[in-house]
């Protein structure tokens, strides 16, 4: 029972980091269609602005606050100055270019950075464990079973009930006819492409307690980002949330019960998903 329940509190900490990932890289596809390669570098943006955010100020607060900001600025930035020249073109395009500022920015991390890892403490207010049964659980893993869901029902009814997030569903449905109403479509993809990056440096910066901080962080969590979004349903909100804790879980019981085959466990999920229902678990039929 003890091992159910941690390996479960494991599997949820780690499946809701993958959801703050998920969702940015799913909402930029479902509004965009862009796939963006280089929204793993901008969570490994996020952890070490926080990083050095906390060296200026000692407050890991004010990293989660500044980073994020920083870093969506910084998509913004590529979005109006190379995304925006791929949007209709084949896939392949948008591939190779997000590819290539996935390279350019995991060089600046190594140049400005170096290759060394870091360790970031949790704040006071988080840090230390709790009681579980005859063992003890990391405070600040709970913190992050709590926060993705709360983050999720935020966006949820950002983008169901709010003005700006019916213009943005507009948007995505039919950008002739937004334009043609009067809707600035650039700028809004400016601001939804921000809004992903915002996301991805948002998990980056809370994930700097969880592991360390090091220059390849960012290629493990875009190949497993675009597992949840397939195995959820490519643009589906829902669908990335059931993706990233279908594989959270999966990978914290395969690290106990499958040894090294656990490394396989999320190709295996991910070929299974293709085969018997290739627009994932929550997709919607084109």
């Amino acid at each position: 029972m003890e091992s159910l329940l941690t390996n479960t509190l494991n599997g949820l900490s780690w499946g809701m980091l993958l959801f703050l990932i998920s969702v940015g890289l799913t909402t930029i596809f479902g509004v965009l269609g862009v796939l963006n390669f280089a929204h793993g570098s901008l969570f490994m943006l996020g952890a070490y602005g926080t990083l050095t955010v906390m060296h200026l100020f000692p407050s890991f607060w004010a990293g989660v606050l500044i980073a994020p900001l920083a870093t969506a600025l910084l998509g913004m930035a590529l979005e109006v100055t190379l995304l925006r020249r791929v949007y209709g073109r084949d896939v392949s395009y948008q591939l190779l270019l997000t590819f290539a500022v996935l390279l350019v920015l995991d060089d600046a991390v190594r140049i400005i950075w170096g290759p060394a890892y870091h360790v970031v403490d949790p704040p006071a207010l988080l840090s230390g464990t709790v009681p579980l049964f005859a063992h003890s659980y990391p405070v600040y893993r709970l913190f992050l079973i709590a926060v993705g869901p709360v983050l999720g029902l935020a966006l949820w009814a950002f983008f169901s009930w709010t003005r700006w997030g019916k213009i943005i569903r507009a948007a995505a449905q039919d950008r002739e006819m937004a334009e043609g109403v009067g809707i600035r479509v650039p700028l809004l993809f400016t601001l939804v492409f921000g809004l992903g990056a915002w996301l991805a440096a948002l998990g980056g910066a809370l994930a700097a307690p969880h592991q360390s901080v090091g220059p390849a962080m960012g290629e493990r969590i875009i190949i497993e980002s675009f597992i949840v979004v397939v195995v959820g349903g490519l643009g589906s909100f829902p669908g990335a949330f059931a993706g990233a804790l279908v594989l959270g879980l999966l990978e914290a019981f395969g690290t106990t019960f499958a040894g090294r085959v656990q490394m396989a466990l999320p190709y295996l999920l991910l070929a299974l998903v293709l085969l018997v229902r290739p627009r994932g678990l929550l997709g919607r039929e084109v």
